[in-house]
């Protein structure tokens, strides 16, 4: 019988024919699983985003987008309100899944929670509109406008510039680029578009490389603090790409966050919002959670704010 694999052997293991391959977390085949698997998910959505828009193209057109009476309406800056005085920098998220968690709230209901993200004191929404891949809708994002008073990042996979106007069209305030996902000039072209549109522009970025396709018209940068290659979240990517990024734009962290102290110390460094998503939707009462986490970060704020006045 054969002895226990040694942990060089156990990386990879092959049994005969047909062959098997036992992937261990921690190993190099483990590592080169997970990119393969996400680089693949990240390839299938954007395919289908491509074949999602020319459909819609088809029903739809830009002219008919244009006459929507929400086209019209007057648009609420991102960037000014996360730049305002005393404000918490919550980007609240209302999203019902996502391909790597799964449903996380398949029933939630768009109005109701993110009016209450809005009482709770976001400064901000962001609003999933795909369909297939998080099980959200353009009707999401025009509920939550009817419904709130504060700004609405259009939360998707933006490809063509189509995906803009109709993000005007359905209330949207600010529209995502996703630096992982766009050629540089690519993205720069959207964003010029974007912001023709009257539409404030967020680009997400995973590294320091991403960081080279801030241009003119971006107006915040957001770091994804999820690593694409295996799924890892860390904070710290936040932390030590917050020095290179570009200091004409808002600085937004993303991703796993889920502690009002981790928020307070990235505020400390200059971040000015932090958009959480799965941490208060995971539970049954979104916007309960939130309102607890702006009460806890107002709190550290003045506690803060406490001991500089007794320090003077």
């Amino acid at each position: 019988m054969a002895g226990p694999l040694t942990k060089q052997e156990s990386d990879i293991h092959y049994v005969s024919k047909p062959v098997y391959l036992a992937v261990f977390p921690g190993s190099p085949v483990f590592a080169l699983f997970c990119n393969s698997l996400i680089m693949n998910i990240l390839d299938t959505i954007i395919a289908e985003k491509h074949r999602e828009v020319a459909t819609r193209k088809a029903v739809c057109t830009v002219q008919e987008l244009e006459s929507r009476p929400l086209f019209a309406a007057s648009r609420r800056s991102l960037r000014t309100a996360l730049l305002r005085e005393n404000a918490s920098g919550v980007i609240a998220e209302f999203k019902r899944r996502s391909p790597s968690k799964g449903d996380i709230f398949a029933g939630a209901n768009a109005l109701e929670i993110t009016r209450g993200y809005e009482v709770a004191g976001a400064t901000a929404l962001s609003v999933l509109t795909d369909t297939q891949f998080f099980g959200g809708s353009s009707d999401d994002l025009s509920t939550a406008r009817a419904a709130t008073n504060i700004p609405i990042l259009r939360k998707d996979f933006i490809i063509d510039e189509y995906q803009l106007v109709e993000a005007r069209a359905i209330g949207a305030d600010a529209i995502l680029l996703i630096a992982a996902n766009l050629e540089k000039t690519q993205l720069r072209s959207l964003a010029e578009c974007a912001k023709q549109l009257g539409l404030d522009v967020l680009m997400e970025v995973h590294n320091q490389e991403e960081l080279d396709w801030w241009n003119p018209w971006v107006d915040a940068v957001g770091v994804n603090n999820r690593n694409l290659k295996n799924f890892e979240v860390s904070v710290q990517t936040s932390f030590q790409l917050f020095e290179k990024m570009p200091k004409e734009s808002i600085c937004i962290s993303e991703s796993g966050i889920d502690d009002p102290e981790l928020v307070f110390a990235l505020k400390n460094i200059g971040f000015q919002g932090f958009l959480i998503g799965e941490f208060f939707m995971k539970t049954s009462t979104p916007a309960e959670k939130c309102k607890e986490f702006i009460e806890q970060l107002r709190q550290l704020d003045a506690l803060r704010n406490g001991a500089i006045a007794t320090s003077l």
